[in-house]
């Protein structure tokens, strides 16, 4: 009855891409680990640095157990994008649309549908759809990226909300539709967020809206994904039983135990409990998140401190881990706070992977992140993922 824990560090990358040239030439000098010891004199993280780290980025003796890195295979750096990779899919390259472009088109689309759609301003290109959900531009990924649908959840259930939400997906091709809302705000008041934060770009400014904290729900869509190729909904079709803990709660679909967590503490000791208290086979996806906004919130000590809370668990942690267990720790993509601006960074990102049956192995830098959905659907004997190349047989 073995289980395997996969622990994304969010945003941890350890340079930058060969190609970040043609994505963003201003990153092409990130490298979120180095920058991040240069910056602070504080960062101590020993069990990462003699799993694998150190000999990623600073050529030193090869650990006992496995090691490799990952190219980014999505176009560009997305942590939605980047969990569907992990995941064993691989998503088509998106464009990016503004709500300025495409908000004629989309009020057509949804009153076809039987929506109700209104302009609550003649001269800005938001959509108000029955009374309930503002439609506009994400306010806080690079411009372009994601359409956001933003709603009262007194006035539009969570299920309601999502239907919306697929026939904006199906209408444009921006990396990402996401839809969320909560019960604690009005209507009103997350009409009275909306303003224009780049030429062009308008939407709501989500945290001013007050929709997240209790009650907050949120269901991504992301562009050629394929969900059903992937490791949760594989395992979830095959009765493998599988947690998702931190942000996995709400990037990657599936069934199970979900853990929606946002503090690295209460994330970490979630993973701890459940594992420990999981008798059977299972898989455990989680995300440290706050490492991620703190790269946003360009917060290099912040950044050093969740490090090092992580470090100091993880070597706590390993000795209780049963025999035929493993633990694959990765990112997503890098997010350099030292860069000079609060955006992710493409870059190369480590995979580590410790537990008692785990050999020492070079496995090598992946082109695709996707590797490591299809090794856990390899460990449990499940079907293939739709992308990836296991690396299974290298590591036990």
């Amino acid at each position: 009855m073995a289980k395997v824990i996969l622990l994304v560090l969010d945003s941890f990358g350890i340079g930058a891409m060969d190609d970040c040239e043609d994505f963003n030439p201003t990153d092409c000098h990130a490298n979120t680990y180095k920058h991040i010891r240069e910056r602070v004199n504080f960062l101590n993280i020993p069990t990462l640095y003699g799993l694998g780290l150190g000999t990623l980025v600073d050529g030193q003796d090869a650990p006992l157990n496995a090691f490799g890195s990952s190219a980014l295979a999505h176009h560009g750096a997305d942590t939605y994008l980047g969990h569907q990779e992990i995941a064993g899919s691989c998503p088509k390259c998106s464009n990016k649309r503004l709500m300025s472009d495409i908000h004629g088109m989309l009020a057509d689309a949804l009153s076809e549908a039987g929506y109700h759609v209104e302009y609550p301003w003649s001269d800005r290109p938001v959509l108000l759809v029955n009374g309930a959900c503002v439609i506009g531009d994400n306010l806080e990924s690079a411009v372009g990226n994601i359409i956001n649908l933003t709603a009262d959840f007194k006035k539009m259930p969570f299920t309601e909300l999502k239907e919306v939400g697929k026939v904006v997906r199906q209408h444009v091709d921006t990396s990402r539709v996401i839809a969320f809302g909560g019960p604690y705000t009005s209507i009103e008041h997350i009409l009275s967020t909306v303003h224009e934060k780049n030429p062009g770009q308008w939407g709501v400014d989500a945290p001013k809206a007050k929709v997240y904290g209790k009650g907050y729900e949120v269901y991504h869509m992301g562009y050629g994904v394929n969900i059903d190729g992937q490791f949760p909904m594989i395992a979830a079709r095959n009765g493998l039983k599988v947690y998702r803990i931190g942000k996995t709660a709400d990037v990657l679909h599936g069934e199970g135990p979900s853990y929606p967590i946002v503090d690295t503490d209460e994330v970490l000791r979630v993973l701890e409990e459940t594992y420990l208290n999981e008798s059977g086979e299972a898989a455990f996806l989680v995300n440290v998140q706050e490492t991620d906004l703190a790269g946003h919130s360009e917060d290099a000590e912040w950044y050093a401190k969740l490090l090092n809370t992580t470090d100091q668990w993880l070597a706590k942690f390993l000795p209780k881990m049963e025999e035929a267990d493993i633990l694959l720790i990765m990112a997503d993509h890098g997010n350099d706070p030292t860069i000079g601006h609060s955006n992710h960074t493409r870059e190369y990102v480590p995979l580590m992977i410790a537990g008692h049956k785990v050999k020492a192995a070079d496995i090598g830098r992946r082109n695709s992140m996707a590797d490591v959905g299809a090794t856990l659907s390899e460990f449990f004997g499940l079907p293939q993922t739709e992308e990836g190349e296991s690396f299974y047989k290298q590591i036990l």
